[in-house]
């Protein structure tokens, strides 16, 4: 689920954390990045549980919307009940083992907080894409898979209050909102009527290797904090450090430790990962300013032999 650039973003903001704590304790922020990454997961699991709440909300309407004795505006679908019907929708809210995983975190957080399941769920309803659904008598696995992609896109995701909720719950998960909402996209889209119910339960990390590779490089960068400072004094002559945001600063922290101290992630792979990650965190100005830098270093490390790389194809 996780990918190498989310860990560097995540090992980035441990560092930042700490500069701004002024809490020196490299124990604390590897407490505070396995924290992190973990929270992410469980972002993931409360957006897909929304999608839950969602159903259940919907089955309660139509169950009271049969028992009135004035006619309403879904009275006029040619099915009623079709959005909860919703075969994508109905296999998650079915989904036992998601039921089992949310249980044994305790996340009944929308549960505790219904009036936002209630805010999207009258979004959706007084949608277009909602009505269109409901007056479509096409019927079928993907067109049932579009709508809730739909839905999620233009309504559930983009709404305030859920963001203002997640933001108030945990605030480093407003970076990672857009991450999880990005990934729940592709994972829907990916989605048949054969997927089992571990597909919707992906493995937070690749495998064991990602964690160790966040906490060398989280422990590496703090470690060898003033050596990495005069590597980029050295390149940044007519700059003084307090001219250099934090966030800079950081990034090529990590990125020079990264070269340095990692030889089997190739040299081009570290200098494009920065990159991006700097064109996301910081100006335009600062991430070419970063690129400048690190690409005068890693030329010399490469005419010093300082940059070794092991493994097919690297240098």
């Amino acid at each position: 689920m996780l990918t190498r650039r989310h860990i560097r973003v995540k090992v980035m903001q441990c560092i930042y954390a700490l500069i701004q704590s002024k809490d020196d304790s490299l124990e604390k922020q590897q407490k505070f990045l396995k924290i992190s990454i973990e929270n992410m997961y469980v972002l993931y699991l409360l957006v897909l549980s929304l999608l839950v709440e969602l159903h259940r909300l919907a089955e309660k309407h139509v169950q009271h919307a049969s028992k009135k004795y004035l006619a309403s505006e879904e009275d006029g679908y040619p099915d009623p009940e079709k959005f909860i019907k919703n075969r994508l929708l109905v296999q998650i809210a079915s989904n036992k083992q998601l039921q089992q995983e949310l249980s044994n975190r305790k996340l009944n957080n929308w549960y505790l907080n219904e009036e936002y399941v209630k805010i999207i769920h009258k979004e959706i309803m007084g949608s277009d894409i909602y009505k269109t659904y409901m007056t479509d008598t096409a019927n079928g696995y993907e067109q049932d898979k579009e709508v809730i992609i739909q839905l999620f896109k233009e309504i559930i995701a983009p709404n305030e209050k859920i963001y203002e909720y997640f933001e108030d719950d945990k605030l480093t998960w407003v970076d990672d909102i857009p991450i999880v909402n990005t990934y729940l996209v592709k994972k829907l889209k990916k989605a048949s009527a054969n997927s089992n119910e571990n597909f919707f339960l992906p493995a937070l990390l690749k495998d064991q290797q990602d964690m160790v590779y966040a906490n060398d490089l989280l422990t590496k960068t703090l470690l060898n904090d003033a050596k990495w400072e005069k590597e980029i004094e050295g390149k940044t002559p007519n700059w003084d450090n307090d001219r250099i945001a934090e966030i800079d600063s950081i990034i090529l922290k990590m990125a020079i430790c990264e070269l340095l101290n990692f030889p089997s992630i190739p040299e081009k792979v570290t200098l494009n990962e920065y990159l991006e990650v700097a064109k996301e965190y910081s100006t335009p100005k600062s991430s070419i300013f970063i690129n400048g830098v690190l690409d005068k270093l890693a030329k010399e490390y490469k005419s010093t032999g300082q940059l070794q790389k092991m493994g097919r194809g690297l240098q």
